[in-house]
């Protein structure tokens, strides 16, 4: 791991699976955690706030974002204060809009005004970005997510709208921009280039930090002999 160490960038772990996230814990790699309301759904989550307490039971000295539910922003609001009770080292994520595309930065204003550490999520524009770093508290701790891989998948690159949110970002000392959404490893290294302060990525990227700087000829034999060993597992000839 001394190629990770050498990383700027900081490395967020994505997830929602408890005991994925006491083991990326221990391995001391990461340095903080991410979750959605989707990743606990896939992860069987059925009691939000008893599966919140539990990971802050384990993780005490990491900041984690937990992400308020309601699409109504006062509803949001009284979320917000309850999550932010559980634990100092808790981000509140808000989204940039409710679903019917209403901005949140009315709410993300009185919430950081109010010392709320927040996460500010789903953010794909670099209009959003600006609208955030002008609703924060001057100085206070906040991330801003945006969402890189999915500006990717619309086959546009990331990188040049990741930079520009990084730089507007300057206007707010406290403001940290979060390359969300990652895709694969290289990302890492493109957020990293971008200016990005974190990148939070899943269990699946973080295993393969080890790879990080490996000679590539020697990855080649590495693949030769995947495959061989699969073809002679499944018992394949011509």
């Amino acid at each position: 791991m001394s190629n990770v160490n050498k990383l700027k960038i900081k490395i967020f772990a994505d997830g929602a699976d408890l005991e994925t996230m006491k083991r990326i814990y221990r391995e001391g790699t990461v340095k903080g955690f991410t979750t959605n309301p989707t990743l606990m759904r896939k992860a069987g989550v059925n009691d939000y706030e008893t599966f919140a307490k539990n990971v802050l039971k384990e993780i005490k000295d990491l900041p984690i974002s937990f992400e308020v539910f309601s699409d109504e922003f006062e509803q949001m609001e009284k979320e917000a204060h309850k999550i932010a009770a559980w634990g100092a080292n808790v981000n509140v994520k808000i989204p940039i809009t409710n679903t019917r595309g209403e901005s949140s930065c009315p709410l993300i204003k009185r919430l950081s005004a109010q010392g709320v550490t927040l996460n500010v999520t789903a953010i794909l524009t670099v209009e959003q970005v600006r609208a955030v770093v002008d609703a924060l508290a001057p100085g206070s701790k906040s991330i801003i997510s945006i969402f890189a891989g999915r500006i990717a998948d619309t086959g546009r690159d990331p990188e040049p709208y990741m930079k520009e949110a990084a730089a507007i970002a300057k206007k707010n000392p406290g403001a940290q921009v979060l390359w969300a959404s990652s895709r694969e490893l290289l990302n890492i290294f493109q957020a990293q280039n971008s200016g990005c302060h974190i990148i939070t990525v899943t269990d699946d990227i973080l295993r393969k930090l080890s790879v990080i700087g490996k000679d590539l000829a020697e990855l080649s034999l590495d693949t030769v002999k995947m495959f061989y060993k699969d073809a002679q597992a499944a018992g394949y000839n011509i």
